[in-house]
């Protein structure tokens, strides 16, 4: 039986729902690596979870390590070491190559968090990418603007999502920046005018063995410089439609090529989070990957869409190298919920009736703001609905009618 240890930092709502997907495996033994203490593991799970291990930090691979070796020791041998959130790929990475763990190593897992990395191996292999370069100074951001023009977009070499992303667009946007140094660069890349698509891959010890894809309504970036967008991600019914499969092959591209020539063990084995561009000319460039589930609601997106449990498929597939896929029956769509003003706190929340009245049958899930809620730091705002539609026209319309009535202000 093999014994796989998730990393669960904290044992939050989300978590949870993969704690589950591996409890639920009756053909595996499950430990976990945890923050919280043992307590906080939801009761009814805790007859599953044959080992527990708590950490001050699952983001420090030593104590990983030594967490992973302990439990191997007291419990047998760790054949599977996973966990879903972006930053803890490397720590895990490492882990692996310490203890000798079938899966990704140190190696594959900086070609997805190291931003310029990930940008030079997929050129190198003909993928197409936007321009960019690691800037190392102020000289060098000015000698890429000069060779690529503004705008520029500059983010963290190991950025997580969109975050800490920014738009340069004059010479006063550029004095502003603080400038990058040798000890911390900054990616800098051409700004890409195009619309921003997922896709999301299931691979099998290399082999892409099913796709999704979804598309952000505006992008991340518009998200992040317009605070108060209430964004929306749509999952279309068309899963043929030519709008995503034309990117397929660009995908197992790139896949490959991060992956490398360990795609055929564990390591290739994954659900990976694909942003991508789609030019008006219909070109495509691929964005940025990560090596783990989606966020944004992507993962409750595609169990609707295919009448599935996708965080318990992500489990079995982590822990067993198995998948069984679902044809798509529905569209589905989220939004989320962000307010309007200054201050740091909701003062009033108008239009959820009338949402709610307009979304009919199609809302599925709706986590509503509360007045006197702190304002979130976070891009995905203080709420959001989650709807599904037989057709993709009619989840857009169950989309529109939460962004265009529900009104968040802050004081």
């Amino acid at each position: 039986m093999p014994h796989v240890v998730f990393i669960a930092p904290l044992f939050l709502e989300t978590t949870n729902r993969y704690v589950r997907g591996f409890a639920e495996l009756e053909d595996v033994t499950v430990s976990v690596v945890s923050q919280d203490p043992a307590e906080a593991i939801p009761a009814e799970l805790r007859p599953r979870i044959t080992g527990h291990f708590r950490v001050t930090n699952c983001l420090d691979s030593a104590q990983l390590t030594h967490a992973v070796r302990a439990i191997s020791v007291s419990i047998g041998r760790v054949d599977r070491l996973a966990g879903v959130l972006e930053q803890l790929q490397l720590p895990m990475a490492e882990v692996r190559d310490a203890l000798g763990i079938e899966g990704l190593t140190t190696e594959i897992a900086r070609n997805f968090r190291d931003k310029d990395r990930m940008k030079r191996v997929l050129r190198s292999h003909d993928v197409p990418v936007a321009r960019s370069m690691l800037a190392h100074s102020r000289d060098d951001l000015a000698a890429f603007i000069d060779q690529v023009g503004f705008p520029v977009i500059v983010k963290p070499r190991a950025g997580l999502g969109s975050r800490a992303t920014f738009r340069i667009e004059t010479p006063d946007d550029l004095a502003a920046l603080a400038p990058p140094d040798p000890e911390t660069p900054i990616q800098v890349e051409e700004f890409v005018r195009a619309r921003e698509h997922t896709c999301e891959t299931i691979t099998i010890r290399g082999t892409p063995v099913w796709r999704s894809g979804t598309r952000y309504f505006p992008s991340p970036l518009e998200v992040l410089e317009t605070p108060w967008i209430q964004y929306s991600v749509l999952l279309p019914r068309e899963d043929d439609d030519p709008t995503w499969t034309q990117f397929h092959s660009i995908n197992g591209a790139a896949l490959a090529a991060l992956f490398g020539d360990r795609a055929t063990t564990a390591a290739g084995t994954a659900l990976t989070h694909m942003e991508w561009f789609l030019r008006e000319d219909g070109s495509c460039l691929v964005n940025e990957v990560g090596a783990r589930p989606p966020g944004v609601q992507i993962m409750p997106l595609m169990s609707l869409a295919h009448d599935l449990d996708m965080f318990a498929s992500w489990a079995r597939l982590m822990a067993l190298d198995t998948f069984t896929p679902k044809p798509r029956t529905c569209a589905a769509g989220s939004a989320f919920f962000r307010g309007q003003g200054a201050g740091d706190r909701i003062v009033s929340v108008t239009g959820l009736d009338r949402a709610i009245e307009e979304c009919g049958d199609a809302l599925v899930e709706m986590r509503t703001p509360k007045v006197g809620q702190p304002r979130a730091d976070g891009y995905e705002g203080e709420g959001f609905a989650i709807v599904k539609h037989a057709t993709t026209d009619g989840t857009k319309r169950a989309l529109r009618a939460v962004i265009e009535n529900v009104q968040v202000r802050y004081g």
